[in-house]
């Protein structure tokens, strides 16, 4: 019984310590309407913070709203200079931003045309880029920026190079800008296979056939729930020792 109760007040104070360390901080979300980014949100708004969500659809922002409660929402492409631009200057004050937005590229090197490779980049380094440049002027200097990588930076698939490819540049420019950034802090997460909305739309009623053979390859013989990613963002966020980091969550997929 003590046990048990000595755990539940170490959880309390766990989450009061989070709840300190993000009450009154802004959080911008890009891509916050659905899947990790929405996740995030929602460990923003429980931890005290004001948030903000952004993504490309008003009507998924609106449903994202809803069920977030009390955030901000705002239309803008991440891949679009000027909106990104626009948008920070209705913002006063950023504290933290994380990158959620990006997408699964998928296509042989030989075939098709450059184009349909381009939004990978365009959305995970240059998007990136774009909120950077336009977010870290409103920081204060312990604010932080988390960007996502992904499983495919060191376990690229044959048909997929491009996603592989711009998830290392997340990456890598997490850990470049650690530096010139400094002290705003810069990391990234990677994730594994998540469970996320992205999936469906690429594997349709195939999806659970999919998840079940990538998870009897992995160590842990689970995905990664979109949570599970998201509160590692927060960690990121809340942790001021921490920059030029990338920390995994693929249930160890990478080793095998």
């Amino acid at each position: 019984m003590f046990g048990l109760l000595f755990g539940l007040l170490e959880e309390l104070v766990a989450q009061e310590f989070e709840v300190m360390l993000l009450e009154g901080k802004h959080v911008v979300v890009i891509g916050g309407s659905q899947g990790i980014g929405y996740q995030t949100a929602r460990l923003a708004r429980q931890s005290g913070a004001e948030v903000t969500i952004v993504g490309r659809s008003l009507s998924k922002l609106n449903e994202a709203s809803e069920r977030l409660g009390k955030v901000h929402t705002a239309v803008a492409d991440i891949t679009d200079e000027a909106a990104i631009n626009c948008l920070f200057t209705t913002i006063e004050q950023v504290d933290h931003v994380y990158i959620a937005a990006g997408s699964f590229v998928g296509g042989q090197i030989l075939e098709g045309s450059v184009e349909q490779f381009r939004p990978a980049i365009e959305s995970r380094l240059w998007g990136s880029v774009y909120v950077i440049r336009a977010a870290v002027p409103k920081m204060v200097s312990s604010g932080s920026v988390t960007l996502t990588g992904g499983l495919s930076t060191e376990r690229p698939v044959p048909g997929a190079w491009v996603t592989a490819v711009a998830t290392a540049a997340a990456e890598q420019l997490s850990r470049a800008l650690a530096l010139e950034l400094a002290p705003i802090r810069v990391n990234a997460v990677s994730p594994g296979w998540t469970d996320t909305p992205m999936w469906d739309a690429i594997f349709g009623e195939s999806k659970p056939q999919a998840f079940q053979e990538v998870t009897s390859k992995i160590p842990t013989r689970r995905l990664a729930t979109a949570e599970e990613v998201a509160s590692s963002v927060i960690f990121l966020m809340t942790n001021s020792s921490i920059t030029g980091e990338v920390i995994h969550i693929d249930g160890g997929h990478r080793y095998v």
